[in-house]
């Protein structure tokens, strides 16, 4: 079984915890490694399923980049539970118990989720590309149709390259007798199959949203210029309008933050999407490095305290895009707390907003819009423009809630 002791490093799942070592330090090895695994598992597993169930139950959130984002937190489940949940009950049986049938459905799952997740990225990085660089294009190819019918794509085409590993993997008895879930074809037939998943999964998607964000940060950039030299401009018409008329100024200046709101949301968005990225990349460098390396030496670098090191970065990665997007996107962070039954008191929920108008001598409360208009009262000047500059400010929060 030489074959298989030296592929050990090339799963999560799949290296030995009987393999030399003091009893104590086999012992703290297994009683560190549940408590990391089922820790960030656990914490995983709730935030990607939230992000399933707030996207799904919330119409507004059902945007093109959501249903990337839903996608990608699906197959971080598939790797939580495919690689995680079986990594903690081999550490604690010290032996593969789920037989030969598990050997085969976990090893084909663990990289559903792996490469499907690296797709997602992609897509969801060619999708702001698309909706910054070319808004135009935008109406007609960045739909929620179009998404779905990129996800199922993506899905069909990765379950039925994945299927390759039914034919990689056995269950056989390692030196010290104990049961593992390894491979049994020799080095020389599984490394091409490893160096194609290397160069379609990691280096490809990481070369393409390289270049993209690059390409997106170049246009944020120009157009934060331009804006800034627009507002300037603006700034001296609407002193002037000011002065003439209350009432244009006032919508002049709700105009000009409506041209803004946007612009701020787009790099919001962005920048979260890209942070997902930096981590992916960051996240997955060890274990990628650690399985490249092993291809080609003699003797495989195997130290367990490592190789846990490359699995808990592989499991953090899978279930820490639900706290960035909590921490980055606060419609994200609304919908969370709605989910949670934490609702604070006056969070907009609805589109339609109440409020007292300062002008109304009744004092009651009305939605905001056309009834603001008519309950002001005294001359039509000056108290219908500060009715309609409080209208527009309310519709600019509105629209800095909605950040994706």
């Amino acid at each position: 079984m030489e074959n298989r002791s030296n592929s050990k490093a090339d799963t999560p799942t799949n290296i030995s915890l009987g393999v030399g070592g003091l009893p104590f330090s086999i012992f703290e090895y297994k009683t560190i490694s549940v408590f990391l695994v089922l820790t960030i598992c656990g914490v995983g597993i709730i935030g990607n399923t939230m992000v399933v169930a707030v996207v799904l139950t919330t119409r507004d959130m059902r945007t093109p980049t959501n249903c990337y984002l839903v996608s990608l937190a699906v197959a971080d489940l598939i790797v939580l539970v495919a690689a995680g949940l079986p990594n903690i009950s081999e550490s604690l049986a010290g032996t593969w118990i789920y037989g030969f049938a598990g050997c085969l459905g976990i090893t084909y799952f663990q990289y559903l989720g792996i490469n499907a997740s690296s797709w997602f990225i992609t897509a969801f990085t060619v999708e702001r590309y698309i909706a910054i660089c070319h808004p135009m294009k935008a109406q007609t190819m960045c739909t929620v149709s179009r998404a779905k019918r990129i996800i199922a794509f993506v899905w069909i085409l990765t379950s039925v390259y994945c299927m390759l590993w039914f034919f990689l993997v056995d269950v056989a008895a390692n030196n010290s007798q104990q049961l593992e879930c390894g491979y049994k074809v020799s080095r020389n037939l599984y490394l091409p199959i490893y160096l194609l998943d290397f160069a379609l999964f990691f280096i490809t998607p990481l070369l393409v949203t390289t270049v993209l964000y690059g390409l997106i940060g170049k246009v944020l950039l120009r157009s934060r210029a331009l804006h800034h030299g627009t507002a300037q401009g603006e700034c001296w018409r609407e002193r002037s309008n000011q002065e003439k008329n209350g009432t244009e100024a006032g919508l002049s200046r709700a105009g000009s933050s409506r041209t803004r709101v946007p612009v701020s949301s787009r790099k919001q968005v962005t920048k979260m999407l890209a942070v997902v990225v930096a981590l992916f990349a960051l996240l997955w460098m060890p274990y990628r490095t650690l399985v490249l390396v092993n291809s080609f030496v003699e003797h495989p670098y195997l130290d367990r305290w490592f190789v846990l090191f490359c699995r808990i970065c592989i499991y953090t990665n899978s279930a820490i895009n639900p706290i960035i997007y909590n921490l980055m996107s606060q419609k994200f962070r609304l919908a969370f707390m709605r989910l949670c039954k934490y609702r604070e008191e006056g969070l907009p929920r609805q589109r339609s907003f109440y409020t007292a108008s300062g002008n109304d001598s009744t004092g009651k409360a009305g939605p905001i819009g056309q009834q603001a208009s008519h309950k002001a009262k005294g001359p039509v000047g000056v108290p219908r423009a500060e009715a309609e500059q409080q209208i527009l400010s309310q519709k600019e929060k509105e629209m800095q809630v909605s950040l994706l």
